[in-house]
């Protein structure tokens, strides 16, 4: 059985390098080597044309990437294969940014959170409440809010689970108290232990008459289940959707993910956090050591937020299914169908009014930097420390600046990373960021028992942020990600508690352990950082 199952995964790992953009990369390498060795020999006519005509073409296509909107550091990402293969560079990225299907769906995106703004409801009282707290956190909120809708609460009531295993009960609990819905939104779905204790009980409640929808990202659909698993599960009652599945050769696996991890209940409470319904994230598994993740349950009017986030996705995965016509007669019901979720009842928390919480989600196609920038103004306004943890360091130079600013104005910065990756290339990448960040003074930790897959913010015991965006570059400009923001609600003691737990188990990473590496590596890794925004 083990050996089966370290089998498929190097099959699927295989498979995500094939048809990822750095295996295409290579391949086009190879392949504009090969049609120089055929053009010199049967089109030694034709091949200085083709490579002067390909050359302007990359040339104009460089000159567009300057002048659009953007990091920096995805523009000369591009650039490098652009200008380095031109034959096949510019057919490269014109085969990423002209996608049909990508672009319809990236368009309906941007239609559905328009249309249905009004519903996330902002109470007068609780914005007001925030800013007479703190002026300084309610200008990040109505930033927020302008740009993705969010909304401020006091109603509302957080509890934080510091692994997979000890949320796991909490969500069964939950789950099986399902009166009228359950709406289920994650990354990765795997079949196992962890998928089939949950599936049992949903399909429990879909015969006591409760609506179940479950939605994950394609990449489990090509990696992890079995073919045709939606419909299967559509056809025992529980409602199913693939957001955008992968097709080899025609879609990758890195473009535009849904990387969010939502599950709410009855609209009175949600979940967040790193974890996914894997066996390995409860520790069931056992893949790179001990996997430490985060959870972050929530009820009360906060909740309404997620149910919002959930109802946009799944109706934009319809919609993109259906006709123009069938589209325009759905439209036409949108809002009564989302007030039906949104506005059930939410009794007052016992907690009320004892902090704030702020879900938010991030858009990667609205040119905002949502889960980025949330992370910088921690950064920007510490005055005591910022702990984070992260399974993954791949820092633009926002995010550079901020960290090495923050450490060398006084502020405590610890980073907690894994001791063992979960992707060897990644890992030696983040390490090329080590040495810049500890000569201006911020910590950095690797937890030795194995991978931390928690994505946790936590600062000046004020402000905590868990959700699924990681530090690198994939999460903060290409993924749909989601978080919550805590402002001095009682379990932001809990996440630096946390935090200082796992600290125990890690080892203290310094110049020395960063220059002992072997030559390789870091010949590997300043190779991999020129690619870094498209991997």
């Amino acid at each position: 059985m083990k050996q089966k199952e370290h089998l498929n995964r190097g099959k699927r790992g295989i498979l995500s390098v094939i048809f990822g953009r750095t295996g295409i990369l290579l391949i086009l390498i190879l392949l504009q080597i090969g049609l120089l060795l055929v053009g010199f020999r049967f089109l030694s006519n034709y091949v200085f044309a083709i490579y002067g005509g390909a050359m302007v073409l990359g040339f104009l296509l460089s000159v567009y990437l300057i002048n659009q909107k953007g990091n920096p550091a995805f523009k000369i990402a591009w650039m490098v294969p652009i200008l380095t293969v031109p034959v096949f560079g510019a057919l490269f990225y014109l085969y990423f940014h002209l996608q049909m299907e990508s672009r319809l769906l990236n368009q309906q995106v941007v239609k559905e959170v328009a249309r249905t703004a009004e519903l996330s409801e902002q109470k007068e009282e609780d914005r007001a409440a925030l800013e007479k707290e703190s002026p300084q956190v309610a200008n990040m909120v109505s930033y927020l809010r302008k740009v993705s809708n969010s909304a401020v609460h006091t109603n509302t009531t957080a509890s934080y689970y510091p692994s997979g295993e000890s949320a796991f009960d909490v969500i069964l609990r939950e789950l099986s108290a399902a009166k009228h819905y359950i709406f289920i939104e994650f990354f990765i779905v795997d079949q196992g232990y962890m998928w089939e204790t949950i599936l049992e009980i949903l399909r429990a409640k879909v015969k006591e008459g409760v609506e179940v929808r479950i939605m994950y990202d394609g990449m489990s659909d090509y990696f992890r289940l079995p073919i045709h698993y939606a419909r299967h599960l559509n056809e025992e009652g529980i409602k199913c959707q693939v957001f955008s599945p992968i097709v080899p050769l025609l879609s990758t696996v890195q473009n535009n993910r849904d990387h969010r991890k939502i599950m709410v209940v009855d609209g009175h409470t949600a979940f967040t956090g790193g974890i996914n319904l894997a066996d390995e994230y409860i520790n069931q598994k056992e893949r790179f050591g001990y996997w430490k993740d985060a959870c972050l349950m929530l009820k009360g009017d906060a909740v309404q937020d997620f149910t919002l986030m959930f109802l946009q996705m799944w109706n934009v995965v319809e919609y993109v299914k259906l006709s123009r016509a069938e589209r325009e007669n759905a439209q036409n019901h949108l809002l009564d169908e989302y007030r039906r979720y949104i506005q059930m009842p939410i009794p007052k928390c016992e907690e009320a009014g004892k902090g704030f919480v702020i879900p938010y989600d991030d858009n990667p196609l609205d040119d905002e930097q949502v889960g980025e920038l949330v992370y910088l103004d921690i950064l920007n306004t510490a005055k005591k420390y910022v702990h984070i943890m992260t399974p993954y360091l791949v820092l633009d130079h926002n995010m550079m600046v901020a960290l090495t600013y923050a450490a060398k104005r006084g502020v405590d910065v610890k980073i907690i990373m894994p001791h063992i990756p979960d992707k060897e290339y990644a890992f030696i990448l983040a390490r090329t960021f080590y040495n810049e960040l500890l000569e201006a003074g911020v910590e950095i930790y690797e937890f030795l028992p194995g991978f931390v897959h928690s994505k946790i913010f936590v600062s000046d015991d004020e402000k905590a942020v868990v959700g699924s965006i990681n530090m690198d570059f994939r999460s903060m400009y290409l993924s749909f990600e989601c978080a919550a923001f805590l402002y001095r609600n009682k379990e932001i003691h809990t996440i630096e508690e946390d935090f200082q737990n796992t600290l125990k188990e890690c080892e203290k990473v310094t110049g020395e352990v960063y220059r002992s590496q072997p030559l390789w590596k870091k010949l590997a890794g300043s190779l991999l950082r020129l690619f870094a925004p498209l991997m």
